[in-house]
């Protein structure tokens, strides 16, 4: 079953061929995508593509780490009507981001520990933002993790050791995308250490799009070269990478 667990189709960058995107996704074989909010704002662009596409673009639900400024707290409020009274697959995507403005981190901390919280009383797994904060944000979730449903820590660029780290809390696993690819990145030679068992297939798209296309706008279908590019490190036939990474993207998601 090949899953993009982490795809932003519905932003403005796929309005006007989202058909064709789609129809891509399909042909390489692609069974579902989920769909990160980013914050208030896209809320109505994230539901439009699920409504378009039921059961296939399916949405999650959360306040993106880069969106929380001086008005979060009515952020979160706008978030969690929102996701307590519809059907989302997971709390996403939450997080600490350093990389863009490390002044936000009190605040970046409190939302992801209140959305943390939302996920624990409605059951549903997280999916995790951490970029040049995955220590930080491993702790958090070591910290909350009773009565947690698991989750995905998107995009992992860490160590060995943190992916241990990740893999000691129940029912978490980390997310794989085309940074894998990239020649000098050194993900793949951290990937190459760690069970299949551990990871699920993402894109991030329209972000960090995958050797040969590379400064290009990302598509979810390019799922499958992220697919080909971890059997080529794991020595392993890209059908048992994409049966075991689907496997855990069913273990993850409750549909």
């Amino acid at each position: 079953m090949l899953i993009d667990t982490h795809t932003h189709i519905y932003l403005d960058k796929f309005h006007d061929d989202i058909e064709l995107v789609i129809q891509r996704c399909k042909d390489v074989g692609m069974e579902k995508m989920y769909m990160p909010n980013i914050d208030a704002e896209s809320i109505k662009d994230v539901k439009n593509i699920a409504k378009q596409f039921p059961g296939f673009c399916i949405p999650m639900m959360g306040l993106h780490p880069c969106s929380v400024k001086s008005n979060y707290e009515e952020e979160l409020e706008i978030i969690k009507l929102e996701l307590f009274e519809n059907d989302y697959a997971a709390v996403g995507e939450i997080g600490v981001d350093l990389y863009w403005d490390k002044s936000t981190q009190g605040i970046q901390e409190k939302a992801f520990r209140i959305q943390i919280e939302w996920a624990k009383q409605l059951g549903l797994p997280v999916v995790i933002h951490s970029r040049d904060s995955l220590d930080r944000t491993i702790s958090i979730v070591e910290e909350m993790s009773s009565g947690l449903s698991g989750g995905i820590f998107h995009c992992f660029n860490g160590t060995v050791e943190e992916a241990m780290r990740i893999q000691t809390i129940p029912g978490f696993f980390i997310g794989i995308g085309g940074v894998i690819t990239f020649k000098n990145a050194g993900v793949d030679k951290t990937v190459s250490q760690l069970p299949l068992d551990m990871m699920v297939l993402e894109t991030d798209a329209p972000y960090l799009t995958p050797v040969p296309h590379r400064g290009k706008r990302n598509e979810s279908s390019y799922v499958q070269l992220v697919a080909e590019k971890l059997a080529a490190i794991k020595d392993v036939d890209v059908n048992e990478v994409i049966n075991i990474t689907g496997q855990n993207s069913e273990t993850i998601f409750p549909y």
